[in-house]
């Protein structure tokens, strides 16, 4: 007698078409050229990224003007005359704050020239070749210092180089989210788990970018005080400076303090650089380092090094916006790529500042015979 054929059930694993290993390959291939794609376009893509988030921050300014029993055009209106507002008065102030600082530069020539002048001889009489500190001296340029300073301000102006096509934006994408609610709640009966991640991303990103204004607001008055206090020159424009910087993480801090010190140096010496270095630091570390965090971690929800690596990676990719929009960039990256599907919603435990354990999942009830016969 011949045993009967074996039957096998067939696994969940047995249902991919391809190995894994090969769509994971597949998945990260698509994704470079996704991104080599978005590199390419980043003069388009970076200014609706932009436009993007400011609607997202202003969102709800209309629907609780619509809860006061304002017209719902109304409430459109005061949200697009709100953030159209913002980025027009950003946008003069770093223009008028630029164009301020090449007329101030020239001043400094002479007073370069003499530190230059001072560190030789520090060198010399340190017993350095008076011919090597000449040597090493003159590799430090004046254009190439102030260069520094005003590209750090080009970049931060350039932010908003194609100004007409985000205002256009911020118009068509304010007019589009006074019925966003109404979407969100047909797409959470038809397709809950996107509404979810959508939700939480808008969530997410609005708190992030609230605290970070606040904050932000709050450095940059302590640091114009400071600024003014010591006698730097264009202390509003280092304020805003700090301002703008403070969406960018980790590096932001530093890149606000290059200009002023480098001013600092020059109009008081080393002494006075160190000063604005140490005032800078101190204010700069209790704020954003102690007290931010705890109130944007619970928003952001992302590990320190995974927040370096997307502050890299989006600079890398849109430039000084990508590096402004880091955060709220890889929280939409994660909404759409993970938290949209409950499969993948596991490496949210990798990518956490502070994982927590998933909810339990409640036992399946037994079947209706078993129930009968119990």
């Amino acid at each position: 007698m011949t045993d009967p054929p074996d039957v096998s059930v067939p696994t969940a694993d047995s249902r991919w078409s391809m190995p894994r290993g090969l769509i994971v390959i597949l998945g990260l291939a698509a994704l470079v050229v996704t991104v080599a794609g978005i590199q390419v376009a980043a003069s388009i893509v970076g200014p609706i990224f932009l436009a993007l988030m400011l609607t997202v921050a202003v969102h709800p300014l209309p629907e609780w003007l619509h809860r006061k029993g304002v017209p719902g055009w109304l409430a459109t209106i005061a949200a697009i005359l709100v953030v159209n507002g913002i980025v027009l008065v950003l946008v003069l102030s770093l223009a008028l704050s630029v164009a301020q600082l090449a007329t101030l530069l020239p001043e400094y020539a002479d007073d370069f020239t003499a530190l230059i002048d001072e560190a030789q001889s520090f060198l010399n009489s340190n017993g350095v070749n008076s011919t090597d500190a000449q040597t090493l001296l003159s590799q430090v340029d004046y254009s190439k210092v102030f260069g520094l300073v005003e590209g750090i301000l080009q970049a931060m102006l350039g932010v908003f180089s194609n100004l007409l096509f985000v205002l256009a934006l911020l118009l068509f994408m304010a007019v589009d989210g006074s019925s966003y609610g109404a979407r969100m709640r047909i797409v959470t009966q038809m397709r809950p788990d996107i509404a979810t991640a959508l939700t939480s991303f808008s969530a997410g990103t609005r708190k992030y970018l609230i605290v970070s204004t606040v904050f932000g607001l709050i450095v940059a008055v302590i640091d114009t005080g400071a600024l003014w206090a010591l006698g730097i020159p264009l202390p509003i424009l280092w304020g805003l400076l700090s301002f703008i910087t403070n969406y960018i993480p980790n590096v932001g801090f530093i890149l606000g303090l290059v200009p002023p010190a480098l001013l600092a140096l020059l109009q008081g010496g080393p002494g006075l650089m160190l000063t604005v270095i140490v005032v800078y630091s101190v204010i700069n570390v209790i704020i954003q380092s102690v007290i931010q965090p705890k109130f944007v971690g619970d928003a952001v929800g992302l590990s320190v090094t995974f927040t370096f690596l997307s502050l890299v990676l989006w600079a890398w990719i849109l430039g000084p916006l990508g590096a402004i929009l880091a955060i709220p960039l890889s929280l939409m990256a994660k909404a759409l790529l993970i938290d949209i599907d409950p499969s993948t919603r596991w490496v949210n435990t990798i990518l956490s500042s502070a994982p927590t354990p998933p909810a339990p999942v409640p036992a399946p009830s037994p079947p209706r015979h078993e129930k009968e016969e119990s």
